[in-house]
């Protein structure tokens, strides 16, 4: 393990559950300190809306945002507080998760990150009400199909309708005006996919109906502080290492509308010979992703106590 070459991933939004962070807290003092801080900050419990829910309020994009970042940055503190030294060759997050990966690489801190991540669930849920739209996924399509599927779609008149995740070969997420995503799935389906859904979420993520908020969201980004990454970060966009802060704060606002290439970003990662992947934060969703990815690869839950220990079992 000691001398695997190993990078630290991060969940973004749809990894919320209640009760994620609880173990955490119960048994490691950082992770304690980082909701009690997330609490101080945010003027309310949102330890407690992860504890307890209720479920529709961890829901809410505005909270599950900043709930999914606390309890990812609760685990990565948790993780370091046993003393063993695991320094990842690169970090990447998914969506979301970009922002906890931000704070593992000293770009952000911890509160400006908290304040950002707070901001962006704000505006997106804003956008979500001023342009409404859904997100499907579709399994078992090749990416070119689903590509010309949101494209016809589009063409047709339906509505915006584009790829918002790559999540892995075979698993792709779109997002568009809710008419544009019915017609997507029906389209989906009729192209042979194994499932084409509608996900239970109320904004288009990742698509031109989030461009709405743009302006408004570059203007929390740009006067926000940030630091030269001390670990290379894959990007969503790109799949290539920001290294400015120019690029990143361009990589945030960007974000918004851009899918995101999670495939690449994992296959990028392993080209450069990434071994293990360590997931920081709720739930094992990417670590599921990873694998469909790339079998050769090893994976890593660390979002509760349990997964710390047998992380540290296997570091010993």
């Amino acid at each position: 393990m000691t001398t695997e070459k190993v990078a630290f991933v991060f969940p973004g939004q749809n990894s919320q559950e209640v009760g994620m962070g609880a173990t955490l807290v119960q048994t490691y003092p950082a992770a304690r300190e980082v909701f009690a801080q997330a609490d101080d900050v945010l003027a309310f419990s949102l330890s407690r809306l992860c504890f307890e829910g209720p479920e529709a309020d961890l829901n809410d994009t505005i909270n599950t945002q900043a709930a999914v970042y606390v309890t990812s940055i609760a685990a990565l503190e948790a993780l370091r507080s046993t003393g063993y030294e695991l320094t990842p060759s690169a970090v990447a997050g998914h969506s979301l998760g970009e922002y906890s990966a931000y704070v593992a690489a000293g770009v952000l801190s911890f509160e400006d990150g908290l304040h950002l991540v707070r901001e962006r669930g704000r505006l997106m849920k804003k956008a979500g009400e001023l342009n409404p739209g859904g997100m499907a996924a579709i399994l078992k399509l090749d990416d070119a199909t689903v590509v010309k599927i949101c494209e016809t779609v589009t063409a047709q008149g339906y509505g915006v309708l584009q790829v918002a995740n790559y999540n892995s070969p075979g698993q792709v997420v779109i997002s568009g005006q809710h008419s544009a995503v019915d017609k997507g799935i029906e389209l989906a389906q009729a192209a042979r996919a194994r499932r084409a859904i509608k996900l239970q979420i109320s904004i288009a993520a990742h698509s031109e109906l989030m461009r709405v908020v743009e302006d408004e969201f570059r203007e929390a980004v740009d006067r926000t502080p940030l630091n030269l990454p001390e670990i290379p970060i894959v990007a969503n966009i790109t799949v290539e290492p920001l290294s400015s802060p120019a690029a990143i704060r361009a990589e945030m606002v960007g974000q918004l509308t851009a899918s995101v290439r999670w495939t690449e970003t994992i296959q990028r990662m392993v080209g450069d010979g990434v071994t293990s992947f360590f997931e920081i934060g709720p739930k094992n969703v990417l670590s599921g992703l990873i694998r469909r990815i790339s079998r050769e690869v090893n994976t890593y839950p660390v979002g509760t106590a349990d997964d710390i220990a047998t992380v540290v079992e296997a570091l010993t």
